[in-house]
């Protein structure tokens, strides 16, 4: 069956290399991610896919099923983009416009690669005449914390026995390390102007408490374990020099490796927000805005995966790619002449190593066995969130990583799906990983609804 599958995916590799090129070239933020969802939802039903679009109640997230009965799979795919990574198709920095969105995280090959993964499970399915269900999750604003969050609260992923996702990387490598989770906040500082020189003891600095917040959240750094992050920015600093400012504001994302870690580390910054307004006769306001759980990568299907990866053959380059790679690799301060390889294609071992930054589908893995692949699609020195993985992105090395690495999510689920003995034994390491823990979606009711 691994022919089939890899077959079926190469007869649509223009199809698929098509789409993801659209996305690219017409890149859109989260929630707004129109044409990524009709243009998606559009190759699924031509490729047999009973498809909505809207699912729960979500305008840009779709929900595309073959199949019927268990086991059931789910695909969590993505297509939204970032701010002011637009980029040109050429390997030094140069913006399509200033300013402008583009996929510095390669969502435009993410959501596509899990059609492509979709696609060819489903031809496996026919012709072995194989059980099972296949559901297509397009989930939107990823980069956003709460979409499949609030896909989650709406009802979606319990349905499955497993799921799989993936993300472009500049290597390829999977681990069953976790990803941090996240608690977001937007803290508010209000107080009273006043002439900075002529009369500052008439005024109460809404600046003055921001900045004691931040000094209090970088001496508790010290009191946290190793796994908390904490970083901000400051929105709003005041108006001018010489007016105290009546008003100041600034962004959190607080993450650890335990949704109790993050939750804790979360209150926390808050009280340094209550001090500092104590401190400065000012209030403060705060808004969460909504958090994700760590994942939860699953051994058993980590195991299927690593099966098929030494099953689907390596991407070739041509000169061209890896000149391209090698170019962009040079713009980046660790790049060494003669040993930097371009392009670091080749399957790594199965790494235990924790990964701080975070995705959504911590939420998913919370409700169901899950796991997430990364694949090469950039070249190997290009950090994500970054002008070189929006370049790469666009580029035929994406294209090639986002083609094989649906080949390896088929061939690792069918081999899942073919088993059932193993699927159990997936969902007896979920259980016994959880320890009695039950997911509670961080997306509650004070967290306003996103589509405007």
């Amino acid at each position: 069956m691994k022919d089939v599958i890899i077959n079926t995916i190469d007869s649509h590799a223009d199809e698929l290399t098509d789409l993801a090129a659209k996305i690219w070239n017409h890149p859109e933020m989260g929630w707004k991610e129109t044409k990524a969802v009709e243009w998606t939802a559009q190759v699924l039903r031509d490729n047999g896919f009973e498809t909505e679009v809207g699912a729960y109640d979500m305008p840009t997230c779709i929900r595309a099923v073959y199949g019927s009965g268990h086991p059931v799979v789910g695909f969590c795919a993505e297509y939204d983009c970032l701010p002011g990574l637009s980029q040109q198709l050429c390997s030094y920095q140069n913006p399509v416009v200033e300013g402008g969105d583009g996929h510095g995280c390669g969502h435009n090959l993410l959501g596509v690669g899990c059609l492509g993964a979709c696609i060819a499970l489903k031809e496996a399915m026919i012709r072995d005449n194989l059980p099972g269900t296949v559901v297509f999750y397009g989930c939107p604003a990823e980069e956003q914390l709460l979409g499949k969050g609030l896909m989650a609260k709406q009802g979606a992923f319990y349905e499955c026995d497993f799921t799989i996702a993936w993300h472009p990387a500049s290597s390829s490598h999977d681990t069953v390390g976790s990803h941090t989770g996240v608690e977001g906040l937007k803290v508010e500082f209000h107080g009273r102007t006043a002439h900075a020189a002529g009369a500052p003891y008439m005024g109460r600095s809404a600046l003055d408490a921001l900045q004691l917040m931040n000094i209090g959240v970088e001496f508790l750094r010290e009191h946290v374990t190793d796994d908390v992050r904490m970083h901000y920015t400051i929105t709003d600093g005041g108006l001018a020099p010489n007016i105290v400012p009546d008003y100041a504001a600034a962004r959190y994302f607080i993450r650890a490796l335990s949704r109790k870690a993050t939750v804790d580390a979360y209150e926390r910054v808050c009280r340094c927000a209550e001090g500092a307004a104590t401190m400065t006769d000012t209030k403060a306001v705060i808004t969460r805005l909504g958090g994700l759980y760590p994942t939860l990568q699953n051994h058993v299907i980590a195991e299927a995966i690593q099966e098929a990866r030494a099953e689907v053959p390596l991407n070739t380059y041509t000169e061209e790619e890896l000149k391209f790679a090698d170019e962009i690799n040079q713009k980046s301060p660790s790049y060494v002449p003669g040993k930097t390889l371009p392009l670091d294609y080749e399957d790594q071992t199965l790494r235990t190593d924790p990964v701080f930054g975070s995705t959504d589908y911590g939420d998913v893995e919370y409700i169901c066995p899950g796991f997430q692949v990364n694949e090469c699609t950039a070249s190997s020195l290009s950090a994500g969130h970054s002008w070189m993985m929006t370049a790469s992105s666009g580029h035929s090395i994406g294209m090639k990583g986002m083609l094989r690495a649906a080949k390896v999510m088929a061939l690792g689920t069918y081999k899942l799906m073919k088993d059932p003995s193993r699927i159990e034994a997936a969902k007896e390491e979920f259980r016994t990983s959880l320890n009695g823990e039950t997911y509670v979606c961080p997306i509650d009711d004070s967290i306003p609804w996103p589509y405007q």
